[in-house]
C-alpha cells in the first residue's frame, strides 16, 4: 500500500501570533467576535485576511465586496511582493507607533496600515494599465481612509503612516523603503506641468506632521523634516531640516530617524 504525504502547511510565526491575538481578543470581549472571526480567525493566512479587509472597507454600491476580493486575491497571487511590502509595513507600525501594542491592531483599525495596503493593489492595477480600477482604488481610498495617494507613485516597503489624516501623494513621487510620516503630510507638485513633477524621499526618512514637500526634489536618505515645515530644496542626506520654507537646522541627530520617531529639535535649532 502507497501512502500519500499530506501537504505540509508551512510556518508563519507572525500570522501565529495575529490568529492568538485575535482569539485573546475575542475572550476578552465576546462583542467583538463577529468583527474578529470576519477580519483574522476565519482565514487561513495574511494575505487572505488582507484581501478581506481591503475589500470590506472599499467596497460601495458601485463595486461589490465580492468583486473587490477577486481583485485582490489577482494581485497577491500575481506579485507576492506585495505581501512581502505588507508584512514590513506591519512591523514597522508595530515598532514604531507606541500607540500599537498589538500585530492585530494595524490589521483591524489603524487606517494608515490598510490605506498603504490597499494603495499597493491600485499600484499593482496601474503597472497592469488597468487605469480605471487603478483610479477606482485612489477614489475610495481617498473617501474612506482620508488618504489620498496617485496609484503611479512608487512606494517602497517597511512604511508608517501614523494617524494618517490628509496624506497627499503625487503621481510621480517616489517613497523610499522605511520612511515613516505623520498625519496632514504633502509630497505635491509645483504648478500644472505634466512631467515628473514630485518628490523623491529616500529610505529612513522622517516627514513630521503637516509637512509639505513639493517640487521635483530630493530628501537624501535617513534626514528629517520638522513638523509643518514648506521643502522647496534638495536635502542632503542625515540632515533636519526646519521651517517655512524649510533649512537645514543640524543634523538628524540619529542613524534611522524613521525607526527613533525622535522628531524633538535640539537646543539652538
Amino acid at each position: 500500500m502507497i501512502k500519500t504525504r499530506k501537504a505540509v502547511t508551512p510556518l508563519d510565526p507572525v500570522w501565529d501570533r495575529i490568529a492568538t491575538e485575535a482569539q485573546e481578543a475575542v475572550d476578552k470581549q465576546p462583542l467583538m467576535g463577529g468583527l474578529i472571526h470576519a477580519c483574522i480567525l476565519h482565514h487561513p493566512t495574511i494575505e487572505k485576511a488582507l484581501s478581506y479587509r481591503v475589500a470590506a472597507k472599499l467596497c460601495s454600491n458601485e463595486m461589490s465586496m465580492v468583486i473587490l476580493r477577486e481583485i485582490v486575491d489577482a494581485a497577491y497571487a500575481s506579485d507576492p511582493s506585495l505581501i512581502a511590502a505588507a508584512r514590513a509595513d506591519l512591523m514597522a507600525v508595530y515598532e514604531r507607533d507606541p500607540a500599537c501594542h498589538r500585530l492585530l491592531q494595524p490589521i483591524l483599525y489603524f487606517k494608515g496600515y490598510q490605506a498603504v495596503q490597499a494603495y499597493r493593489v491600485g499600484h499593482w492595477l496601474w503597472k497592469q494599465g488597468d487605469y480605471d480600477l487603478a483610479y477606482f482604488f485612489q477614489m475610495r481610498i481617498s473617501e474612506i481612509f482620508g488618504v489620498d495617494i496617485h496609484p503611479a507613485a512608487k512606494i517602497g516597503q517597511g512604511i508608517m503612516i501614523d494617524h494618517a489624516h490628509s496624506i497627499v501623494i503625487g503621481e510621480t513621487a517616489v517613497v523610499g523603503d522605511n520612511v515613516s510620516m505623520l498625519h496632514s503630510v504633502t509630497l505635491g507638485g509645483t504648478g500644472k506641468e505634466e512631467e515628473d513633477r514630485h518628490p523623491k524621499i529616500e529610505d529612513g526618512v522622517l516627514i513630521g506632521a503637516g509637512a509639505k514637500v513639493l517640487g521635483n526634489i530630493r530628501i537624501g536618505h535617513c534626514s528629517r523634516i520638522a513638523a509643518g515645515s514648506v521643502v522647496l530644496n534638495d536635502v542632503p542626506p542625515c540632515k533636519t531640516v526646519a521651517g517655512v520654507p524649510a533649512k537645514i537646522v543640524g543634523e538628524a541627530g540619529c542613524d534611522q530617524p524613521s525607526v527613533s520617531m525622535n522628531q524633538v529639535l535640539a537646543s539652538g535649532e
